[in-house]
């Protein structure tokens, strides 16, 4: 049975047990419906050579050689990852356009005498919802950014928030990025697709009818790019502002960036990367301070030379509104706690707030 997809909010409660991407891992790895697990009926190699018979030779001859991989490799997953499913087991299979690959290998299920569904359009028909929402539809809930220089714990409070039970947009998660030049984590980034698609999910997940937060971002998370309609959602919103003194700022990065500080070598070329934006003496005032191991001291000359004037011309651009200003003197946990009490009011009276 093909099942048909309307909108991503159906995929969370279809109530299937495991949906399988059969599709090659290079195109499984470049995005895939999320938690999908992929069990490949033709390999990368596999799927190039049935591709180069189908052209060079015939499409006949393709669909045999075809046939006989994707039984070959279906038994592997029978014997292998499925061979503990019980006989209530239900899978949901899609590949690309939801074709001979997806309906191949749900036959084979079917025979055994599980109950087999296809997404309808495969992969394509998924990244088409995906696209809709994040490219045509508007942001469904109000958008509040929370905003502040380097180092003022936004992520921190982002989830300080959520476990408030406020809605929580985390880009940087989602583009497993901390957004600056020193901002790369371990596995990388994900492909733009996968960002989108992990971001069109979490967008449909919303509330309409409560706000949601955003961390101040540029247009872009790494190299990962924001969809424009929510770029302009962000830009139009209210604005939470953290205001902390550089010296606790400082201490907070020194703490939140050991896994950069534990990487002296890495570290010594993020500094080097910045050569083009400062004169070769200041870049080599914190090439020694991050070699003498003055973390606290570089993290502060980093955000009172370079970051804190950026983020004052990115606020000009934006064009960012009025904004209400939260101070603190600590970014301790305690202080952050307290601090998460007091935006909990602020983000739900600015997101209805009536323009004057």
């Amino acid at each position: 049975m093909a099942l048909s997809l309307m909108s991503l909010r159906d995929l969370p409660n279809l109530g299937f047990d495991t949906i399988i991407d059969v599709r090659a891992p290079l195109e499984y790895a470049e995005d895939h419906v999320p938690g999908a697990i992929n069990l490949p009926v033709l390999s990368d190699a596999e799927r190039a050579h049935v591709g180069t018979i189908y052209k060079q030779q015939s499409p006949f001859l393709a669909r045999k050689v075809g046939a006989a991989l994707v039984a070959r490799n279906a038994a592997a997953h029978l014997e292998g990852p499925l061979c503990d499913k019980s006989g209530g087991w239900r899978p949901l299979v899609y590949c690309w356009r939801g074709g001979q690959r997806s309906g191949s290998f749900a036959s084979i299920l079917t025979q055994v005498g599980w109950r087999v569904d296809l997404i309808a359009g495969g992969y394509k028909h998924y990244r088409h919802l995906v696209v809709r929402a994040l490219y045509d539809d508007p942001v469904s809930s109000p958008v509040v950014v929370l905003d502040g220089n380097t180092g003022t714990a936004k992520t921190a409070l982002l989830a300080a928030l959520s476990d408030r039970g406020v809605q929580v947009l985390d880009l940087e998660g989602l583009a497993n990025h901390r957004g600056s030049l020193f901002g790369g984590r371990q596995g990388g980034q994900p492909s733009q697709k996968a960002f989108e698609g992990a971001l069109a999910q979490v967008l449909a997940g919303l509330d309409p009818n409560r706000p949601v937060v955003v961390e101040a971002e540029s247009s872009k998370v790494g190299n990962r790019n924001l969809p424009p309609r929510l770029w302009a959602a962000m830009c139009a919103a209210p604005r939470v502002v953290i205001r902390a003194p550089l010296a606790a700022r400082a201490a907070y990065l020194a703490q939140a960036y050991q896994d950069i500080i534990a990487d002296p070598l890495e570290l010594d070329t993020i500094l080097a990367k910045l050569s083009p934006l400062h004169a070769a003496k200041v870049i080599a005032e914190w090439r020694v301070m991050a070699a003498e191991g003055a973390y606290v001291a570089l993290a502060h000359d980093l955000m009172a030379r370079h970051y804190d004037p950026r983020y004052s011309c990115q606020r000009d651009r934006v064009g960012a509104h009025a904004p209400q200003i939260f101070e603190t003197d600590s970014l301790s946990p305690d202080a952050l706690n307290v601090l998460a009490d007091r935006l909990v009011p602020a983000v739900a009276a600015l997101a209805f707030a009536i323009p004057a």
